[in-house]
């Protein structure tokens, strides 16, 4: 397995981790939240968009496991480059 294949995992450690590195945010999509729930989970990289809201990692992570989600992600693209592919996936 290479580096720009996607791998999968649930470790909260790890997502962070690869988020941080990527300079990510945990996020949610404003227009997907209530007072109970967050909404629509998301990474915000770079820039803030404006349809993301920013939300804790506890309340990113919460979410993540109240819907049995999955992280599955690249480390690098295939040139060799770092890479921000991920998407949230049932498990």
């Amino acid at each position: 397995m290479s580096d720009h294949d996607s791998k999968t995992t649930t470790d909260h450690d790890e997502i962070r981790e690869w988020t941080e590195a990527r300079g990510g945010r945990p996020a949610s999509v404003e227009a997907t939240a209530d007072d109970e729930d967050p909404g629509i989970l998301r990474i915000d990289f770079g820039e803030k968009e404006d349809s993301l809201q920013e939300i804790s990692w506890e309340d990113w992570f919460k979410a993540f496991e109240d819907n049995n989600l999955a992280f599955l992600y690249q480390e690098q693209t295939k040139d060799g480059g770092e890479s921000r592919f991920f998407k949230l996936v049932a498990r």
